[in-house]
């Protein structure tokens, strides 16, 4: 039994490096490269978690994306953050969705029904956002 103890600590550093709830807020590139996601704190429930794009490679065009949410999350649990949805501005649907980090990695998983059923996106940080996006008018 402390056999089994001892190898099961030295595997430890095997186990992937999922990060705290505070590292998910910045800013994030999507895996196309086509789109910019601010994620921070929700401005109702303050405790939840939503995505935002900030950049998009369509901005001035009819595709553009700029200003919608693509997520919120209300709570974090078993290092992610969960209960809540992810929105697909190309089909323009919302799923269930888990948001984790692991380093300077984000994946996005969106689906329907089961996790296990899902699809992710691996997303990357970065430090600024490109120009493009304007301010959208309201009306």
């Amino acid at each position: 039994m402390r056999a089994i103890a001892m190898v099961m600590l030295s595997c430890t550093w095997l186990a992937p490096a999922w990060a705290a709830p505070d590292t998910v807020p910045g800013l994030w590139l999507s895996a196309d490269k086509a789109a910019v996601i601010a994620f921070k704190a929700c401005a109702e429930p303050k405790d939840a978690l939503c995505g935002t794009i900030v950049w998009d490679k369509d901005a001035g065009t009819p595709d553009d994306a700029c200003g919608v949410m693509i997520a919120k999350l209300r709570t974090w649990q078993d290092d992610a953050w969960r209960n809540g949805w992810v929105h697909d501005p190309r089909t323009r649907k919302n799923y269930k969705g888990i948001v984790r980090t692991r380093n300077d990695t984000l994946l996005v998983r969106a689906y329907i029904g089961s996790e296990l059923l899902g699809e992710t996106e691996i997303m990357t940080r970065v430090a600024s956002i490109p120009a493009g996006c304007k301010a959208k008018e309201t009306p």
